[in-house]
């Protein structure tokens, strides 16, 4: 199973990572990154190596663990626990692309604070206002199940932390300020993660 993992864990660095890049790169003659242009030190900084720290660790060495002979957690030890993590990467790597290709050319990694992207809020995003963070937290938490260990969980709380701080503490005020009302419209009737959860409560003047 822990070959399977890294199999997975390949093919979502592939599809998500370098195809998407050069599918952007392809329409718009723009890549998409903005990942690596933070300040060092900032909070979209400490979030990016949050999230890539966590996703090494979750994808690259709780399998590789797994082969050196490191136990799984007795608890999540059981084959419907690998079959489950097994149907959720998968399932997440797919979800993973389609909602990045849903994005069109506003899509991009990471934020510059000196451009205007257009907002979306169609398709997938009049359901859930980050699905491309959503799939890749199940891409990831299938990879945790996949191969059960200690170092899976440590790089998945890793992961999570550098998703829920890129989100809420970046990218969130980001559009905020870019968008304004319409965008405060859109949080308070579309959940974050999920349908109907994480809705941001609107106050009347």
């Amino acid at each position: 199973m822990a070959l399977a993992a890294l199999a997975v864990f390949a093919v979502f660095a592939l599809v998500a990572g370098g195809a998407r890049v050069l599918i952007q790169r392809r329409r718009t003659g723009d890549t998409g990154i903005r990942q690596f242009r933070p300040r060092p030190g900032s909070v979209q900084w400490w979030a990016h190596w949050g999230f890539v720290t966590g996703g090494l660790i979750t994808g690259l060495a709780a399998p590789l663990a797994d082969l050196a002979g490191l136990a799984p957690i007795p608890l999540a030890d059981r084959p419907a626990v690998t079959a489950a993590g097994v149907v959720l990467a998968v399932a997440g790597v797919a979800a993973t692309f389609a909602a990045q290709l849903a994005m069109g050319a506003s899509w991009r990694i990471g934020v510059d604070d000196t451009e205007r992207t257009g907002l979306v809020t169609t398709g997938v995003f009049a359901y859930v206002r980050n699905p491309i963070f959503a799939a890749m937290l199940a891409t990831f938490a299938g990879l945790a199940l996949m191969v059960p260990n200690l170092v899976a969980a440590v790089g998945y709380v890793l992961l999570l932390a550098g998703v829920q701080a890129q989100i809420r503490a970046v990218e969130e005020p980001y559009l905020q300020h870019i968008h304004g009302r319409a965008y405060a419209d859109y949080t308070a009737r579309v959940g974050r993660f999920v349908p109907g959860v994480g809705r941001q409560r609107q106050f009347q003047q």
